[in-house]
């Protein structure tokens, strides 16, 4: 075999591009793999604190379905490897696999390195080459594609883009495919982060660092127009807010021209009408004697949180709750629903988990993952203007338009 001539060659091995390779290489392609990194998978490896939440448990619809409208895309490459294809690999594999109250499945052993484990044996059954530390330079095309890296040309008959976008660029996803793809004539939408903690320069969040409200309702507000709206658990930090809920709505925020006019509407109990919090507060009142407010309210929330709920409606934190009057009761149940949280911003692509925008969909072709543009170019991955919620959603679509890609290639 010339090692300067290969049937696929596949730009990045993360978890679209290893699953576009052991796909070309089980239909009996000769295929190399060129990474950038010393080490294949490092995002998978840094992905879900370290534990990899491989999918969702769901079926395909669910997937689609998370996604929205651009969700249709994925037809074609989730018939082609499904959730349950997704879990048949890695159970095959040796991995077992669980899935949390979330619905979010990660590997019993909740680390990410069994995972990348699980996919390197698959390749390394396969005849793929694997070459690591070679980052491509460029990709001409004067007859068939010419892989141009810093120690080799490489021709191929097929070039499957799987390099990522930009998010966590120390794991080596730092835009390099967009320029190449942009080189074949494809439209590059305009990236941002997703999946990415929110900033806010409120004091009192900060001083919040370390609590976790388990259950809250969040919508993002542009004056009175509602961006994003999501349900889930959501942690203090010191710049601000991260957990799933806040990572949800992140995508509006770093997408807006100008994220600094934009508030967090905060639900703390999104279980409760306000109507119904108020007859709460209107029982306790009667019924609490001379205990302080914040210890009524730290029934239902942790006791830090109170104090910023009755200082936000302007009531003193030591305020009793015997007699509380009407109105007072009344801003307290509004305050309780809709505490606002003015933001300035978002960490950025260094702490995004995934990139919004990229290779545009309507130039790619759905059944196959090929470029309209340009026969014999292939895309997968997060290097497509697909990006989806937390929970498993992004890694779906890397093994599935990765499979697809290679199983077209």
């Amino acid at each position: 075999m010339n090692e300067l001539s290969w049937d696929v060659v596949v730009v990045g091995a993360g978890a679209a591009g290893l699953f576009a390779a052991i796909c070309a290489a089980e239909r009996g392609r000769r295929v190399l793999v060129l990474e950038k990194n010393r080490k294949p998978g490092v995002k998978i490896l840094m992905s879900g604190g370290t534990r990899c939440n491989i999918t969702h448990d769901t079926d395909n619809r669910g997937i689609i379905a998370e996604y929205g409208t651009p969700g249709k895309f994925l037809h074609s490459a989730l018939a082609a490897f499904s959730v349950h294809d997704t879990l048949t690999f890695f159970h095959t594999e040796g991995l077992a696999t669980k899935v949390e109250e979330t619905g979010k499945v990660f590997p019993v052993s909740n680390k990410a390195t069994d995972v990348l484990a699980a996919i390197l044996r698959r390749l390394e059954r396969t005849t793929a080459t694997l070459a690591l530390g070679e980052p491509v330079i460029d990709i001409e095309m004067p007859e068939n594609f010419v892989v141009r890296t810093a120690q080799r040309m490489i021709h191929a008959d097929r070039v499957i883009l799987t390099t990522g976008g930009k998010s966590y660029p120390g794991a080596g996803t730092t835009g390099d495919g967009y320029r190449i793809a942009q080189r074949f004539g494809h439209r590059i939408l305009p990236t941002r982060p997703a999946l990415v903690p929110l900033t806010t320069n409120i004091p009192w969040v900060g001083a919040m660092r370390g609590i976790t409200l388990p259950d809250v309702g969040l919508c993002v507000m542009d004056g009175d127009c509602t961006l994003a709206k999501r349900r889930g658990a959501m942690l203090f930090a010191h710049f601000g807010l991260t957990g799933p809920a806040p990572l949800d709505v992140s995508r509006v925020v770093s997408g807006h021209p100008a994220p600094g006019t934009l508030t967090l509407g905060v639900d703390l109990m999104p279980n409760e009408s306000e109507p119904a919090l108020d007859a709460w507060l209107r029982d306790e009142s009667l019924a609490s004697g001379k205990k302080q407010l914040a210890i009524v309210l730290s029934q239902r929330l942790p006791r830090r949180m109170c104090d910023v709920v009755l200082e936000a409606t302007q009531l003193p934190i030591d305020r009793k709750a015997t007699g509380l009057a009407k109105a007072d009761r009344q801003r307290l149940a509004r305050m309780l629903k809709h505490l606002p949280i003015p933001l300035t911003g978002t960490l950025g692509f260094e702490k995004a988990e995934v990139t919004a925008g990229g290779v545009a969909l309507d130039e790619v072709d759905s059944r196959t993952m090929q470029s309209k543009r340009t026969p014999g170019l292939f895309f997968a991955g997060e290097i497509l203007d697909l990006d989806g919620p937390i929970g498993g959603y992004n890694f779906q679509a890397a093994w599935s338009t990765g499979w697809l890609a290679g199983a077209s290639a």
